[in-house]
């Protein structure tokens, strides 16, 4: 569905926000693009949709190129971007209706599944309500509703759940999943590590610019670093092994390589008597690939 080969997007004066970006996202799939603000995710969203012009490389979109089609790609692709969606003066459900017909949608139908979004966000005590009174969870979440209540091919999220409280974070990530089970290719931008890890099929982690691990959260994730958590009350030197150090009160925290167990557990028993070790998370992967990028070198998994 959306092929993208080695892009580049540099600005002015060589600054590279895209630097030989490579992936692929099928019909089913949700790809999650990890990496810190200003790593490059939101340009290379709105260069698939034909909002920005790549410096080099290809995108092929369901083999058509949407930097020479760009009205054709937002026809088939639903895009909600980082920012609120303009709700001045119109209520929640008036926006999704009107988007929904404004992408072709029959209106009775367009109706329907407007109701059964604002249902499944538990949003519709706000459906009726100016826009301008609603909170910033309740216009993410009716944001989200205008980019899938007619949805393209392609979606596309830009931090959907920015604002939004726990219990409808869920709610959206259950409905993320019911498009890719209809068959939609699904990309999302999320600094929800921990949610998406539950809910993504692929993650892409995006450093300056540049992809340094692809894989399945699990892939990623399982068997390759170990957690170290130790009490102490001044912080030792940290080991040349460590690949991430992090430190609150007087709970140390280190990420390792498997293969350095041995190691770890010998000079936590130098340090105090009170450690643990574990296997790591997304997250801990995550933070190692973007704070240390050669890491990635070794870390990339293909799913």
């Amino acid at each position: 569905m959306l092929h993208i080969d080695n892009l580049t997007k540099a600005y002015r004066r060589g600054a590279r926000a895209n630097d030989g970006i490579s992936l692929a996202v099928a019909g089913g799939d949700v790809l999650g693009l990890l990496g810190h603000n200003g790593a490059g995710k939101t340009t290379l969203l709105n260069q698939v949709v034909g909002l920005v012009r790549p410096t080099g490389g290809t995108i092929s979109l369901l083999g058509r190129d949407p930097v020479a089609e760009p009205a054709w790609a937002r026809s088939v692709c639903s895009f909600q971007p980082q920012a609120h969606a303009p709700l001045t003066g119109v209520t929640p459900r008036q926006a999704i209706e009107n988007i929904g017909r404004i992408r072709g949608g029959q209106r009775e139908a367009v109706r329907r599944r407007t109701a059964e979004l604002l249902a499944a966000l538990d949003i519709e005590q706000w459906a009726d309500q100016p826009g301008e009174r609603l909170s910033g969870g309740v216009r993410r979440l009716t944001a989200f509703c205008m980019a899938v209540v007619e949805p393209g091919r392609l979606v596309m999220l830009d931090e959907p759940t920015n604002d939004v409280d726990p219990a409808r974070r869920r709610l959206l990530w259950e409905q993320v999943r019911v498009l890719a089970e209809k068959g939609r290719g699904v990309v999302l931008v999320t600094h929800n590590i921990a949610e998406a890890e539950r809910m993504i099929d692929t993650v892409v982690v995006l450093d300056h610019g540049r992809v340094t691990a692809t894989g399945t959260p699990a892939a990623l994730a399982s068997g390759r670093q170990l957690r170290l958590e130790l009490t102490v009350t001044a912080a030792p030197p940290v080991p040349a092994w460590s690949l991430h150090t992090s430190r609150v009160g007087d709970r140390l925290t280190v990420t390792l390589a498997e293969e350095n167990a041995q190691l770890a557990v010998a000079w936590a028993q130098s340090v105090t008597s009170h450690f643990s070790l574990n296997p790591v998370g997304l997250e801990e992967i995550y933070l190692t690939l973007t704070t240390n990028p050669e890491a990635g070198r070794d870390a990339a998994l293909v799913a």
